[in-house]
C-alpha cells in the first residue's frame, strides 16, 4: 500500500509523471497502490489476464488494456482473488470487471472503467508485457503507476531505468 498521494506526488515532481485522465472507477478493497507496471493488450478475452494473475506478481501493477470496451468482464472475482494471493498490488482495467462485491472485499487494489456480468472469451488473443495506450498515455511494461481517490499517475523513465539495467547485465 502507498503512502504517497497522487495530488502530492504530483506537487513534488510534476512534470516527470504523467497523470490519466480516464476516469476510473475504485473496484477493489484496496483504493490506494503502486508498483512497477505489467501489461495485457487484449479485447474481450481474459485468458491472458488470468495467466497473468496465476504467475507471482512481486508487488506489480497489472494494466490491462481492453480499449474501454463494457461489452463484457476482464476481470472477475476469481481472478482479482488470484492476484491478490500471488502478490500484486493492483490491477487497472481499461474495461469491464464483473462479481464487483467479490472485488470488493480483497485486500488488492482495482480500477475499472465499469460493469457487466457477461463473461469474455478465453482464446488467448492479445499481448503480454507490450506498450499499451490508454486516453492517450503510453504505458510501458516497468514503469511505475501509483493510483489513489484521485487518480492515477505513472513515471514513465522508471520503465526506461530498468531496460537500461537489463542492458547492463
Amino acid at each position: 500500500m502507498t503512502g504517497v498521494a497522487t495530488s502530492d506526488l504530483w506537487d513534488e515532481r510534476g512534470e516527470d509523471l504523467v497523470s490519466l485522465a480516464v476516469q476510473f472507477q475504485d473496484v477493489g478493497g484496496r483504493v490506494r497502490f503502486e508498483g512497477s507496471v505489467r501489461t495485457v493488450l487484449c479485447r474481450g478475452d481474459n485468458q491472458l489476464v488470468k495467466e497473468a494473475a496465476a504467475r507471482p506478481g512481486h508487488g506489480y501493477v497489472l494494466v490491462v488494456d481492453g480499449g474501454g470496451a463494457l461489452d463484457s468482464a476482464l476481470m472477475g472475482g476469481n481472478i482479482a482473488a488470484a492476484a491478490a494471493r500471488n502478490g500484486w498490488a493492483g490491477a487497472v482495467i481499461h474495461g469491464a470487471v464483473r462479481d464487483r462485491a467479490e472485488i470488493g472485499a480483497l485486500d488488492f487494489g482495482v480500477k475499472a472503467m465499469g460493469s457487466n456480468p457477461r463473461k469474455s472469451r478465453k482464446d488467448g488473443a492479445g499481448a503480454v508485457d507490450v506498450p499499451v495506450e490508454i486516453g492517450g498515455v503510453a504505458i510501458t511494461p516497468g514503469a511505475h503507476l501509483w493510483a489513489d481517490e484521485d487518480g492515477i499517475v505513472i513515471d514513465p523513465a522508471a520503465a526506461r531505468a530498468e531496460q537500461e539495467g537489463e542492458g547492463e547485465a
